[in-house]
């Protein structure tokens, strides 16, 4: 596993629990509102942290920590995740996985397997923009088959977008809750202005106002149980 970074804690980023971050190196979408480049960009990639140093953190944090969030770049592109996942959840640990969800085939055993307590999926736009947002081309179904594979999937989970003004249209957005229509939780996330995100030219967009996002959260309640704004 290509490991590019560890927060040791975190109160936040796994509902209801304690957990660390794993960062993985390497995506196969290229959202130009990203904030994690050098988890992205071959080029900007620093030295991978070896997973037996993190293991030896984990196992320092038994009785401490209660999960790990594996997170990226995007975690499904790595080829020893599953194996990963395993050794996690062996030494005792929930883990809570963060996708974009172009991989349900990855997703699915792990799953199956018992080895996901949580699973956030981003939802990057209606399916009509979504090659126009993540700036690459791939296999479209698959968005669908990871939303339908999460929904019937029994586990915590959330699908969630981040919101930037110049690229999703209220209509857009609602569309977004059209096509999750019956989810459990979903979560309107501000775009925020940073000196790494992967386009530099989007430091000039612009996210919606508080009361912009609240009006949409209200209008997406009639398609989802939860809508979250962060």
């Amino acid at each position: 596993m290509l490991i590019g970074g560890v927060q040791r804690f975190t109160l936040i980023d796994f509902p209801g629990k304690v957990a660390c971050i794993v960062f993985t190196q390497g995506c196969n979408f290229r959202c130009p509102y990203c904030y994690n480049r050098s988890l992205v960009l071959p080029e900007e990639f620093g030295e991978p942290l070896p997973e037996e140093v993190f293991f030896k953190f984990l196992s320092k944090r038994r009785g401490l920590l209660d999960g790990v969030v594996i997170t990226g770049g995007e975690p499904t592109v790595q080829p020893d995740l599953p194996e990963f996942v395993e050794k996690v959840k062996s030494m005792g640990f929930l883990v809570k996985l963060d996708t974009n969800g172009s991989h349900p085939e990855i997703v699915k055993p792990l799953i199956e397997e018992g080895l996901l307590d949580y699973v956030a999926m981003d939802v990057k736009a209606p399916l009509r923009k979504y090659r126009e947002v993540v700036r690459v081309g791939f296999e479209l179904g698959n968005v669908v088959r990871s939303i339908e594979l999460l929904m019937s999937s029994g586990i915590d989970y959330e699908f969630r977008t981040t919101v930037v003004k110049e690229l999703l249209s209220p209509g857009d957005i609602l569309e977004i809750g059209e096509l999750i229509k019956g989810a459990k939780r979903y979560a309107l996330q501000r775009f925020l202005v940073t000196d790494t995100l992967l386009d530099p030219s989007f430091k000039e967009k612009h996210t919606y106002t508080e009361e912009e996002l609240e009006e949409l959260a209200r209008k997406l309640r009639k398609y989802i149980e939860e809508v979250l704004v962060r």
